[in-house]
């Protein structure tokens, strides 16, 4: 440690004169970090643009849904007795259905008022201790057994809790408004045609009968949904209140006839045409910006110290500026946008009708500045998502290799490319060492000469310093011995 002493013997600003010195020995380390804040603001400005292509990226995956070019309506005539919905798989055209009987579950009730507090333990409320058990049937019509035993200080609620919980396909609870006990089955349909769905039987489940006041006579059992199809004397049963059928959902709402449509639904697949491309838009809108941007070079990144004698709407006006064209003339982006706009050019061997964007009403801008974007005919790309959906399907998302590769297909491949080369240029997010990446390994190579012109800076200034500090004690002497000589002069006047 340097022993500073300043500006005793002098009278001289030692701290203020280190400080300036030391000042201009800072520039380079300035000029070293300033490099250091460009490198991670292209690094983020790189990852950004890398987050955009990757929604992309994403987006395709529903441009070769087969969902997203034949989504279906249907439409009913009776909505209050039959809905439904069309997979890709429904064929258009008209249904009628007729719901004779509606499925539900079966369901039991005490029968009188239940004498309980069902918040306190049944043991203090004289139930004691003891089994029970009920039974009710699987999809095959076989029985499966549920056995319960009453646990010390259980209430009744904490019982019928228990219950419920169970896989069982039963649930139980108490009704305070009118003191009663239900126990139902959690689904509809009838598993058990040969009697109840929930069996118990009452001689040896006292529990039951005189605590509960539930007798297996009074259960409104489970039904079956029964409907008629396309006015046939044929009666198809489910166990639900929906059936599927040539790739439609019908569900029942009540009894009652129904005439059904299906439909291709052209708004739901141009709506999702359309954000498509919007996202596309907005993608090649990022990497125009990005290389027409103009570079301010007299604006480098702001040290800390200029910071201090700025306002905040100074310092973002300074960084907006030395942030502009941070990206621009990369090739990396340039040649992924030239990439990606020739994904929409050739032509695609579908064996269909379309071959061609342009068919379907979509073609690139002729506007130079819009770099690519995409324009949408909207009449046209309606009309060929009614006439031939399978037809555009292909035409996008064809997944064979060479001219009959679909074009998003040929997009996806362009962005994988890009993405790539932008990640082994800037990394990603889950990136943790600087040596992964391009820009990271310049930013360790940074970050180790500023550390070793850090340390050469403290050696530096305690060099200033033991320098001001000897002059200091060299003056001191001086003066002294001065003081000395004047003393002995005086005293010998």
């Amino acid at each position: 440690m340097v022993m500073r002493v300043g500006g005793l013997a002098t009278g001289m600003d030692i701290d203020s004169i280190v400080n300036k010195l030391m000042t201009a020995e800072r520039i380079p380390l300035d000029k070293m970090q300033q490099d250091k804040t460009m490198l991670e603001w292209k690094r983020d400005a790189f990852r950004d643009v890398n987050k955009k292509l990757s929604e992309l990226d994403q987006m395709i995956l529903n441009m070769k849904m087969s969902s997203t070019y034949n989504s279906k309506m249907v439409s009913s005539s009776n909505e209050g007795a039959v809905t439904a919905s069309g997979s890709s798989s429904a064929s258009n055209g008209s249904y009628s259905i007729e719901v004779t009987q509606l499925a539900k579950n079966a369901i039991n009730m005490s029968t009188a008022a239940v004498d309980l507090d069902p918040n306190t333990s049944l043991k203090e409320q004289g139930v004691q201790e003891q089994k029970f058990t009920f039974t009710t049937y699987n999809e095959k019509g076989e029985a499966d057994t549920h056995n319960y035993t009453i646990q010390d200080g259980e209430t009744l609620n904490q019982l019928l809790k228990r219950v419920s919980d169970d896989d069982n396909n039963v649930r139980m609870f108490f009704d305070d408004q009118s003191q009663r006990v239900i126990m139902e089955t959690t689904r509809t349909g009838n598993y058990n045609p040969d009697g109840k769905e929930i069996v118990f039987y009452e001689g040896s489940n006292a529990f039951f009968k005189n605590t509960l006041n539930l007798h297996m006579s009074k259960e409104q059992g489970g039904t079956d949904a029964k409907f008629k199809y396309n006015n046939t004397e044929l009666e198809l049963t489910s166990k639900t209140n929906d059936y599927q059928l040539n790739g439609i959902n019908f569900q029942f709402k009540d009894v009652g006839s129904a005439n059904l449509t299906v439909t291709n639904d052209v708004e739901s697949s141009f709506e999702s045409i359309m954000k498509f491309v919007d996202k596309y838009n907005e993608v090649v809108e990022t990497l125009n910006e990005s290389q027409r941007e103009e570079k301010y070079r007299d604006y480098p990144p702001l040290t800390d110290e200029q910071k201090k004698d700025m306002s905040e709407d100074e310092i973002e006006l300074w960084e907006e500026r030395a942030k502009s064209g941070l990206l621009r003339g990369e090739s990396a982006l340039s040649s992924g946008l030239f990439s990606m706009r020739q994904s929409w050019y050739s032509s695609v061997d579908t064996g269909g009708g379309f071959t061609s964007l342009t068919q379907i009403g979509i073609e690139t801008s002729k506007d130079y500045m819009d770099g690519g974007k995409l324009v949408v005919n909207e009449k046209d790309l309606r009309d060929a998502l009614r006439e031939d959906p399978a037809g555009v399907q292909k035409l996008f998302s064809n997944s064979d290799e060479n001219e009959s590769r679909g074009l998003v297909n040929r997009l996806e491949d362009s962005l994988e490319r890009t993405i790539n080369q932008i990640g082994e240029r800037a990394g990603n997010d889950t990136h943790t060492t600087l040596e992964n990446y391009t820009l990271g390994k310049r930013m360790k190579d940074l970050n180790e000469r500023i550390s070793a012109f850090e340390d050469r800076l403290v050696v530096r200034e305690n060099r200033y310093w033991s320098q001001f500090t000897a002059m200091e004690s060299a003056i001191s002497r001086m003066n002294m011995q001065s003081a000395q000589l004047m003393s002995q002069f005086g005293g010998g006047m």
